[in-house]
């Protein structure tokens, strides 16, 4: 295979592995506290001795966007939504991990969990109890619960110390291996969920691009293979 066929090939890895995660943004263009990603295209460089590099483009490089999306409100005592920079810490059996999906609900036990049943931490790390009696319960902006008045919790409303180096685990979950912090910038709103931050027409633009890209692709490979097995033919003759 020659140099040509090698950075085309690697091209529509990229383009394919692109593809899947435009699907997937789609996918989730509905899903409570989803964050879009993609992938960059970076230039790997192949060099070999006495004879001409190698250039060609590779997809290695997964990029998250972070922008917040747009809150619905929905009146549930148990839905928050974050306000700027911030996430809600949970308590998984992996570790803790950080969320913008705020559609939390009481357990048996009466613990705030998730509807995955990881419960929801406080901004001491412990979990959050709600009295099956509590009368009416009201979340000020950083995230205190009161129950008639009366303070009982507060929502851990945190920041990851190096949110470049986040790491994403699904859809809505995060692990910060570097360690999280009390968020500065961040407002709870009672009775309301952010929303996916997919922007579903740019994403189907987009799949429409990659889709003709890699047909562009495919066709230069046939064509190259074509010319290829043209020249095998002729010098056999």
């Amino acid at each position: 295979m020659d140099n040509a066929s090698y950075t085309i090939l690697t091209r529509q890895m990229g383009l394919a592995r692109e593809m899947q995660m435009v699907a997937n943004n789609i996918a989730n263009a509905a899903t409570t506290g989803y964050r879009s990603e993609g992938v960059i295209f970076s230039e790997f460089v192949q060099t070999v001795d006495r004879g001409p590099s190698l250039s060609m483009g590779t997809a290695n490089v997964q990029n998250t966007n972070y922008m917040q999306g747009a809150l619905t409100q929905t009146n549930g005592t148990f839905d928050f939504g974050i306000e700027g920079d911030g996430y809600f810490l949970i308590e998984t059996p992996a570790g803790e991990r950080l969320t913008r999906a705020g559609s939390f609900t009481p357990n048996s036990a009466g613990e705030l969990v998730t509807y995955d049943g990881f419960r929801v931490l406080d901004a001491g790390g412990g979990p959050i109890f709600v009295p099956q009696d509590a009368g009416a319960l009201g979340v000020s902006s950083d995230g205190t619960f009161s129950v008639n008045g009366a303070p009982i919790a507060q929502l851990g409303i945190v920041s990851p110390i190096a949110p470049l180096d986040m790491v994403r685990e699904d859809g809505v979950m995060f692990r910060a291996d570097e360690g999280v912090e009390p968020a500065v910038n961040a407002r709870v709103v009672q009775g309301f969920t952010e929303g996916s931050n997919v922007d579903a027409v740019s994403q189907l633009a987009r799949m429409i691009e990659v889709q003709r890209a890699y047909e562009m692709g495919q066709s230069f490979l046939e064509s190259e293979d074509e010319r290829i097995r043209t020249a095998l033919k002729s010098l056999s003759q």
